[in-house]
């Protein structure tokens, strides 16, 4: 799980109003190295900001207006020669352009603070490895200030609990504090891929093992859509070599962790680890959704697969290939003809199953179990590895959007599902770059004078983020106006009697 492992702990330097513990991401009993102080918040900071939540609406998204948000009085100023892993640059990021209305109102379900955001857990990396969890926040503005006061390195979202996770201690019992709801999540990262891909290993990655991911991204995206019929699907770029999905309709939120698992179990096809045997066993016919998946992914088999990967160049790896499938005559002949030409693509001994079975190299040979043998093929070297223990539990912690990697220093920014074949992870912004663009904007374009009901120019509007988080404005706005409709087919449906 890219970015996602459990990170060790540090002694706490001087942190007030925290709390440090030595678990994962999975909830459960927590290890309290310092124990919280209650934190005074005053009616203006519950407040603060309210008048500029201006809901987000079609005319907003149209035009790129977008609700303010308070500046810094004095940015910090970044050296040229700064790296992605100075704490003042992650200060920076987060006062200029990390997009905490967004964040909240994407949370929230509203633009008035609720307990879909008051209760919800978030966890920060502090900058020596510190891990602190059960953080809580009334409003975007109370989460800002926190973040610029600890300035973590990374920080993830948790599920929404029945009470404030700053008060759970304070519970008379403890079965009182549990999960509520929480976005439906899935995890897909090419280190799962290291088997199939011949371009990379481990935390590399390049264009060619990326259309792993996008082929991922397709089949899964469409699933979710047309197979469980949900709407508000965010895919996120992981940082490094990733995606990331959060689900945000209300009917995937408040999901069980049963009803979690049988989801994940239904997208769930490739299994087993590195050294096991056929790892595709699906039965015949195939349910409607392998088979769309197919039709999906066949194109991306022979270019991304065969002829990019070329997965099957040495003996042993078409070994593999050999034993994936049903005719042993037929095996035999495959290898003596690739014995004898050595150097032979993946492409043509791919094409080569086609053409001896089609010269009777074996007399006895069942066609259909072929074809069927061919399709498995297909599915373990094209169909979504996912890290299905992610999407299992209503209590697991997931990476924020827009945070940054601490491994590349890129952000990680949504992808457009209807342009995902054009992104691009190795051009995704760092955080250094957006800095440095914005430093270059500046004495080039000099914002006009202040008017009375204008708007100011955002500072991400300077920098190659404005596109991920236009991206991500929209969809909330959508997930807003969702969620309205929700909530006045409630109210029609219970209405007051007299």
């Amino acid at each position: 799980m890219d970015g996602d492992r459990i990170m060790s702990d540090a002694p706490p330097t001087g942190l007030d109003k925290a709390e440090t513990h030595s678990k994962d991401r999975l909830g459960g009993s927590d290890t309290v190295v310092q124990e919280p102080s209650k934190e005074n918040i005053k009616l203006e900071d519950l407040f603060d900001g309210d008048e500029e939540d201006e809901e987000i609406s079609s005319s907003s998204m149209s035009n790129g207006a977008v609700p303010k948000s308070s500046p810094p009085a004095s940015p910090p100023q970044i050296a040229p020669s700064a790296k992605y892993s100075d704490p003042g640059v992650m200060l920076a990021f987060y006062q200029r352009l990390f997009p905490f209305r967004y964040l909240f109102q994407w949370l929230n379900h509203s633009i008035k603070p609720s307990n879909d955001f008051g209760h919800r857990e978030f966890a920060f990396t502090l900058q020596n490895d510190a891990y602190l969890r059960y953080q809580s926040f009334p409003t975007s503005d109370l989460l800002r200030k926190d973040i610029l006061r600890l300035n973590p390195s990374r920080f993830e979202i948790g599920p929404v609990y029945t009470a404030n996770p700053r008060d759970r201690k304070t519970l008379r019992k403890s079965t009182a504090f549990r999960a509520l709801a929480k976005e439906l999540v899935f995890d897909i990262d090419l280190t799962d891929y290291d088997e199939i891909r011949t371009c990379c290993d481990k935390a590399n990655i390049c264009h060619k093992c990326w259309s792993f991911i996008t082929m991922a991204i397709k089949v899964v995206d469409v699933a979710l859509r047309d197979d469980f019929g949900f709407q508000h699907i965010l895919w996120v770029y992981s940082g490094r070599r990733g995606a990331h999905a959060w689900i945000s309709d209300k009917r995937a939120r408040t999901m069980d962790d049963q009803r979690r698992r049988a989801i994940a179990g239904y997208l769930e096809v490739i299994k087993g680890g590195a050294q096991s045997g056929k790892k595709v066993n699906v039965k015949r016919p195939l349910h409607p959704h392998l088979a769309r998946s197919l039709d999906i992914l066949r194109e991306h088999f022979q270019k991304d697969v065969l002829v990019d990967q070329d997965p099957w160049a040495k003996p042993e790896k078409a070994e593999r290939l050999l034993q994936l499938l049903p005719d042993k005559t037929l095996n035999d002949a495959l290898r003596k003809k690739w014995d004898s030409a050595p150097g032979r693509s993946s492409l043509s001994k791919w094409a080569d199953i086609d053409a001896l079975a089609k010269a009777g190299a074996s007399k006895n040979l069942d066609r259909k179990a072929l074809l069927e043998a061919k399709q498995d093929i297909v599915l373990e070297y094209t169909y979504p590895r996912l890290d299905v223990e992610v999407s299992k539990k209503l209590n697991h912690l997931l990476k924020s959007p827009f945070v940054v990697h601490p491994g590349t220093g890129r952000v990680c920014v949504p992808i457009d599902i209807q342009r995902v074949e054009k992104f691009d992870p190795l051009g995704v912004p760092t955080v250094t770059a957006l800095l440095h663009e914005i430093d270059a904007w500046e004495p080039q374009n000099k914002e006009p004078e202040s008017e009375a009901g204008s708007k100011r120019i955002q500072e991400y509007e300077k920098t190659s983020l404005k596109p991920y988080v236009e991206h991500f404005r929209d969809h909330v706005g959508v997930l807003l106006k969702a969620e309205q409709g929700v909530k006045r087919e409630r109210d029609d449906d219970d209405p007051m009697e007299f």
